[in-house]
C-alpha cells in the first residue's frame, strides 16, 4: 500500500505544479498522512481514513488563508476604457445600427446609451461595453 500512497502523492503533486491554482496541495498532504499510517502498521480502512480526514482538516484550515492572499483581479486594459471620453467618428444611432467611436487611437463601434443619435464629431462618455461595442453617453 506504501506504493499507492507515494503514487498518490506524485500524481496530485503533478496536479498541483501543473494548475498553479492550489487545487491538489491538500491531497498531498493527505497521502502523505495515510503512507505515516501506513508505515505505523494501521489498517488500509484507518489508512483511507487518515487520508480523508487529514485532507478535509488541511482544505478546512488553509482554504480561507489562500483566498486572502490572492491578489484583486486588475481590470482589462478594455475595462480602464470605462468612463474616458472617446470622439465619435462615425454619427451614432441605435436604429440604424451604426456608429463609431475612436478612443486611445483605436476606433470601436459605437451605440448610444439611450437611444439617442450622437452626430459625428461629438466628445462622448464610454458608459459601458459589450462585447466589442461601446456603449456611449
Amino acid at each position: 500500500m506504501a506504493i499507492v500512497w507515494i503514487a498518490a502523492m506524485v500524481v496530485f503533486a503533478v496536479i498541483e505544479f501543473a494548475t498553479y491554482q492550489l487545487v491538489s496541495v491538500w491531497f498531498v498532504g493527505g497521502a502523505l498522512a495515510g503512507l505515516i499510517a501506513e508505515q505505523c502498521g494501521a489498517s488500509e480502512v484507518v489508512q483511507i481514513l487518515v487520508f480523508a480526514l487529514v485532507t478535509g482538516l488541511l482544505l478546512i484550515c488553509t482554504r480561507p488563508l489562500v483566498k486572502k492572499l490572492k491578489a484583486p483581479k486588475a481590470q482589462t486594459n478594455v475595462g480602464e476604457l470605462i468612463g474616458r471620453e472617446a470622439v465619435v467618428t462615425k454619427g451614432i444611432d441605435n436604429v440604424l445600427g451604426e456608429g463609431e467611436a475612436k478612443v486611445n487611437g483605436n476606433f470601436w463601434t459605437a451605440r448610444s446609451a439611450d437611444g439617442s443619435r450622437i452626430p459625428e464629431g461629438k466628445v462622448v462618455k464610454i458608459k459601458e461595453i459589450e462585447g466589442v461595442k461601446l456603449i456611449v453617453e
